[in-house]
């Protein structure tokens, strides 16, 4: 004979992302559990081919403990102690499109190439450079006809060869790091609050189904 479920007579009004729900304090933790978990789907993705910032991410990521992938071709392989690294065949765009095929809605993209921020930007995902600038759907589209009018003027002007980066200064790394940590407090806050994307909503919804919680 199946035993009646234990009447939960503690029950009050807490706040969630999705509004107000009546539940008890073991159904709360519950819930704030739960989105720890959508939280910890986080995840940070580094075009590391030739990246200066990729121990400033690394540091960052592991004080949030954020996962990290840091992806590279055969001529450019790297070695972790925090991060995972997969190694991409030395094909013409090969590590772009691994990047792209792995990451999701709401991870963090680091590239400095304007093509792989966009893509990523499609599918959801947030973009910075190694400058610290972020990648914007307001931004990367003249960003984009911008490379497309040098690459352009190079070629009419026969200077097909492309000058090395600047050395790298100590206040262009503090600046990545102030930007990139930004873009990390947004990224949780958005997947903790009313626009966190369907998946994190749905999760919700059907715990409070399970526990017999009402939210309105």
């Amino acid at each position: 004979m199946e035993q009646e479920p234990k009447k939960i007579t503690d029950r009050q009004i807490y706040e969630t992302s999705i509004g107000p729900v009546f539940m008890s304090k073991i159904e709360y933790a519950m819930y704030q559990e739960e989105m720890v978990k959508q939280i910890e789907k986080l995840h940070i993705y580094v075009d590391a081919d030739a990246c200066p910032v990729v121990r400033i991410v690394e540091k960052i990521a592991e004080k949030y403990t954020i996962p990290v992938t840091l992806l590279c071709d055969t001529n450019h392989v790297l070695q972790s102690n925090y991060s995972e690294v997969i190694v991409v065949g030395a094909g013409a765009d090969a590590v772009d499109y691994k990047l792209i095929s792995i990451c999701h809605k709401g991870d963090i993209v680091v590239s400095q190439d304007y093509g792989v921020a966009a893509m990523a930007l499609g599918k959801g995902a947030y973009a910075i450079h190694q400058s610290g600038k972020w990648y914007t759907n307001d931004n990367i589209d003249r960003m984009l006809m911008e490379r497309h009018l040098n690459k352009k003027a190079r070629r009419s002007s026969g200077k097909n060869h492309i000058k090395g980066p600047k050395k790298r200064i100590p206040e262009e790394d503090e600046h990545f790091s102030e930007s990139f940590e930004k873009m990390i407090h947004m990224a949780i806050q958005n997947r903790e609050g009313e626009n966190n994307g369907k998946e994190c909503l749905s999760t919700l919804i059907e715990f409070l189904k399970a526990t017999s919680c009402t939210y309105y």
